[in-house]
């Protein structure tokens, strides 16, 4: 399998849960030990990725500014989604026409590590799952033989798998219909788009297990992560 040259890091929206923090701050602009957490994801990319995708959206200004067309001599490509609020799926799609074959994609404000990041690399199509204690958290990863199954969303509670939305993808994924997050909702889902488009293409789409995300979704979250990156270094 050829190597991954691209990367997606999805880092439109506002992130309207940190409150104050981000009225004059994009999400992903915010600083965790030391580092935005564009950063954090920019500095542990394997050497293989040759180009980052940025869609980018509110306040981008602070992005372009920050980083330039360049990041320790990857190559830096913005892309703007108008409606930052049209879901993961719309993000995605403005990217479409600067990809080629096989890329990953994160999100703009989780962290992810290294070794996680490398284990994706290896596959064709991939999701990273957490194992969490309640899954209502979000959407319940159903998994078989580990490929991805089915979807259910916050009807669930107690321990499962639950979606970090970090993927591993080809530009096949744009020959498939967008699917929006849940019914009637105005926002296109990239794990019910990737779910809809394995089913009809007969693409599984594996799931790889990780315990070492960090799901950045409120203030305090920032805090958590700073305590969980000050123990690993530490380790």
């Amino acid at each position: 399998m050829e190597p991954m040259k691209q990367v997606v890091i999805l880092a439109a929206g506002r992130g309207t849960r940190m409150g104050a923090l981000t009225d004059d701050c994009p999400k992903p602009m915010l600083h965790v030990a030391g580092k935005t957490l564009l950063e954090h994801k920019f500095d542990i990319l394997p050497d293989s990725i040759e180009e980052i995708v940025l869609v980018v959206g509110y306040l981008q200004d602070h992005i372009r500014r920050a980083y330039g067309e360049s990041y320790n001599g990857r190559r830096l490509t913005y892309v703007e989604q108008e409606n930052i609020v049209g879901g993961t799926m719309d993000a995605l799609a403005h990217a479409a026409p600067f990809l080629n074959n096989r890329f990953l994609v994160l999100m703009g404000d989780d962290i992810y590590t290294s070794a996680d990041i490398r284990v994706m690399t290896e596959h064709r199509w991939a999701l990273l799952a957490a194992r969490v204690p309640d899954v209502a958290r979000g959407g319940s990863l159903v998994a078989e033989d580990g490929v991805l199954k089915d979807i259910v969303e916050q009807t669930r509670t107690g321990p499962g798998l639950i979606s970090t939305n970090l993927f591993a993808l080809d530009t096949r994924i744009f020959e498939y219909p967008a699917v929006a997050k849940s019914s009637g909702s105005s926002e296109l889902g990239l794990p019910q788009t990737v779910l809809a488009a394995s089913r009809a293409s007969g693409i599984p789409l594996e799931i790889i297990e990780t315990e070492a995300w960090i799901q950045i979704s409120n203030p305090e979250d920032i805090q958590s992560a700073e305590e969980i990156l000050s123990t690993r270094a530490s380790e």
